[in-house]
């Protein structure tokens, strides 16, 4: 329980930041950014112009070299909606050490990248990976995306499938398609509900909806809060709520049985989240959710799926067991190489 702690507390920084938590970025602390300035990451952080629709934007991304011996290859972190990239440094390390590059993106619209006017869509976030992967020369990476980033994964290996070697998909979303259940939700309304936002309504929602086994002590998320006393964060309110336009739109579960690379779904036994959920009818909000068991429908229907299930853990599985998720990615990576 301890390194697990040590790792959440690390993953957002809170320690290390000029903040002291989430309470101290609504009162009386410096407020961040919209591109998290002032929250430090644990690895330097590279800045690659962009342009895309007229607007002139800058992707963030590290790139780590192997600390162990160097194997050859580079492996793509994708992060989730609701976290900034420096939640990846346990898997980081762990990837270094075993001689990978580890290349982590900002995707636009997120954390320390351009908060774009337009919306988002997987396409082009995909594109913008293919553009950072050329500039950096690098040819075919193994990937692992987490939640939201699980879905950019997809796109990304459909798009571009020679770039990509094998996915790790953890704890994704987008397993089904919100669609079905969720009816389209305005702009706006999104907007109001995201302002409303505290570190505690926060914090109470990543211990129901994300993982309850989760420490309280380690989920005060400076960088999610601390946003809110900056000049452009209406800026960040507005690219926050087309994110979720974009899961709920561009639905990718209908590509995952094409996937031809080699896939692993690393899955919580007790990861039911679904975004847009409280948005659904009552009668149809039981039906969402069931990740692990569409994991394993989906897995069945691939070329080369497997599944692989943390019992008693929730949706952030690589900070919930870091050994375990280290050791099952590492194999999986070196499988038939």
């Amino acid at each position: 329980m301890r390194a697990l702690t040590q790792t959440l507390c690390l993953a957002v920084l809170l320690a290390a930041s000029p903040l002291t938590g989430a309470h101290a970025a609504e009162s009386d602390a410096e407020p961040l950014g919209i591109g998290l300035e002032g929250f430090p990451y644990p690895y330097p952080v590279s800045l690659f112009d962009l342009d895309y629709g007229g607007e002139s934007l800058r992707m963030a991304y590290m790139d780590v070299p192997p600390s162990g011996q160097a194997n050859g290859r580079t492996a793509l972190l994708l992060h989730g909606r609701n976290f900034p990239s420096s939640y990846w440094q346990g898997v980081i390390e762990g990837l270094s050490q075993a001689g990978y590059r580890v290349v982590v993106p900002d995707k636009i619209g997120f954390n320390k990248s351009s908060k774009p006017a337009h919306d988002l869509h997987f396409h082009q976030l995909a594109a913008n990976t293919v553009a950072l992967l050329d500039k950096l020369g690098i040819g075919k990476v193994d990937v692992i995306g987490h939640s939201t980033g699980g879905m950019l994964s997809v796109r990304l290996a459909r798009t571009a499938p020679e770039r990509v070697e094998r996915i790790v998909l953890a704890a994704p979303i987008g397993l089904e398609d919100y669609r079905f259940y969720v009816p389209p939700v305005p702009l706006d309304q999104l907007m109001a509900l995201e302002d409303k936002v505290t570190a505690d309504s926060y914090r109470k929602q990543l211990m129901t909806a994300y993982s309850p086994t989760l420490p309280p002590e380690a989920l005060d998320l400076a960088a999610r809060v601390g946003v809110k006393g900056a000049a452009a964060y209406p800026r960040w309110l507005r690219t926050f709520a087309n994110t979720f336009q974009m899961i709920w739109r561009e639905p990718v579960v209908h590509e995952i049985p094409l996937l031809t690379q080699p896939v692993l779904f690393v899955m919580g036994e007790n990861d039911h989240l679904a975004p847009g959920k409280n948005f659904a009818p009552e009668a149809v909000r039981g039906q969402m959710g069931h990740n692990a068991e569409l994991a394993k429908g989906l897995a069945a229907k691939m070329p080369d799926g497997q599944v692989e299930l943390f019992e008693g853990t929730g949706h952030l599985v690589h900070l919930e067991q870091p050994e375990r998720f280290n050791d099952v990615v590492l194999r999986f990576f070196d499988e038939d190489r």
